[in-house]
């Protein structure tokens, strides 16, 4: 088992800047894939960014340019570094991660429990 937990959400004003952190422990030699996914209200779970442990990263086209995945050892920790905020960002941020590369967020493995950003205008 995986656990992960996320630090670093908040209230930013637009343009404004977070840097949200994610930290794994238990079996994280399994992890391939770790990464960042989002919730607005009303709207399905979508990507944000990923990070393999070889080092790909894979970002949505609305966040390219302003969010940046990086970490230690991608198996152990993984940050958001997000800049350029725009109300639209607004949503519950969720760490996953995944012993396989590639899937769909609904097949991952480990989540956390979410940290919420809202970005006003």
């Amino acid at each position: 088992q995986v656990q992960l937990v996320e630090s670093g959400g908040g209230l930013v004003q637009a343009g404004g800047s977070l840097r949200l952190s994610c930290v794994a422990s238990g079996s994280i030699f399994s992890i391939n894939t770790m990464g960042w996914y989002r919730q607005g209200p009303g709207i399905e779970r979508e990507l944000v960014a990923t990070l393999t442990s070889g080092g790909t990263t894979k970002y949505a086209d609305s966040v390219k340019g302003r969010f940046t995945i990086s970490g230690i050892n991608a198996k152990n920790t993984v940050y958001l570094q997000m800049n350029s905020l725009k109300p639209e960002d607004t949503a519950v941020y969720y760490c996953a991660a995944d012993r396989y590369a590639g899937r769909r967020w609904y097949e991952y493995d480990y989540w956390g429990q979410g940290t919420q950003v809202t970005v006003s205008s």
